[in-house]
């Protein structure tokens, strides 16, 4: 048996699966849920700096998308 998965179902299982991971390096979940619904955050990322010891606050920031020029 053979199913078929679309694109939107594709992005839902990334964003459910990076929630997750961020959720049990101890992201709190409705911050887990912004970051990982956000694809301009590395969740790689995220969790290497966590995982080095960097506080959580710092590690979003340390990671955010720089905003957009003038």
């Amino acid at each position: 048996m053979r199913t078929e998965t679309t694109q939107v179902g594709t992005g839902r299982t990334v964003v459910r699966w990076r929630r997750e991971r961020l959720v049990e390096v101890g992201f709190p979940p409705a911050l887990a849920a912004q970051l990982a619904a956000d694809a301009r955050y590395d969740t790689h990322a995220l969790i290497g700096l966590v995982e080095d010891g960097c506080p959580l606050d710092l590690a979003v920031r340390i990671l955010a998308p720089l905003e957009d020029g003038p």
